[in-house]
């Protein structure tokens, strides 16, 4: 476990640096607000990371996996979110394929951990599985769509919208929702609440923004920016923390 530890930070760290490095020629102005929420939602993601996969060694092997893709997606994001910190300072821009192809990775994984959860504690249909992850991709590709202009704006929204309730349905009251009601353990219980309050709740940022960022032009590039990159600190590294915690309570403090 000591080296796959030690693996696991060596590979943290190399992507950061070479990230930095691919970025050194982008001087961050100080009165760069924008660049500087970039700045420090990269290094929360980073930080994030090195932590669940320190951490994902001191939990129950059936947990393993969850702890795993909290970690996965907080990488992901921090190599997009480093990218994207460039293309801003050097352009004064976020084009809206960068934000579509972080969450195109990321969200999927992070529904996905519904699934993952429940399997930890108890046995449930693949079903739950796959409908999330389909509820996902149309809720993303019907945004993307709209937002990129391949589809009639106000029906790329709609579409996003209808995977967006869908998801809502099926983790409140659908599969996902019963087998955790059925489940009987309490840290699921209050961890799977948590999560549906983010994806409900936190979320909610996203067609908020596509309604005033996109569709009215009611707020202005960096102020979205802003919004997105602190609505992503809190939607993704708190969400893996929920999940680490829940994995934590149901280990016992023993490694199978």
């Amino acid at each position: 476990m000591n080296k796959l530890k030690t693996l696991a930070l060596a590979f943290v760290a190399l992507v950061g640096v070479s990230s930095a490095a691919n970025a050194a020629d982008v001087f961050l102005a100080t009165d760069d607000f924008v660049g500087i929420s970039f700045w420090l939602i990269s290094m929360g993601m980073l930080a994030a990371t090195a932590f669940f996969f320190m951490e994902q060694a001191n939990v129950a092997a059936q947990w393993r996996k969850s702890v795993n893709v909290a970690g996965l997606v907080t990488g992901i994001a921090f190599i997009h979110y480093m990218y994207m910190r460039a293309v801003w300072v050097e352009t004064g821009d976020t084009p809206t394929v960068y934000r579509y192809i972080d969450w195109l990775i990321t969200v999927p994984l992070q529904l996905v951990e519904f699934y993952l959860i429940l399997s930890a504690v108890r046995k449930v249909p693949t079903g739950i599985f796959w409908r999330i992850l389909i509820g996902s991709l149309v809720m993303l590709i019907g945004g993307y769509c709209g937002e990129a202009g391949f589809i009639n704006p106000m029906l790329g929204f709609v579409i996003g919208m209808a995977g967006w309730i869908y998801i809502l349905y099926e983790i409140f009251s659908g599969e996902a929702g019963k087998s955790m009601a059925k489940s009987g353990n309490k840290s699921l219980v209050t961890a799977f609440s948590a999560l549906r309050m983010i994806v409900t709740v936190g979320w909610a940022i996203y067609p908020l923004g596509y309604i005033f960022g996109y569709l009215t032009g009611g707020i202005d590039d960096a102020a979205l920016n802003v919004i997105y990159n602190l609505a992503d600190f809190v939607n993704k590294i708190a969400f893996g923390v929920i999940i680490w915690s829940c994995a934590v309570a149901n280990s016992g403090g023993r490694r199978a």
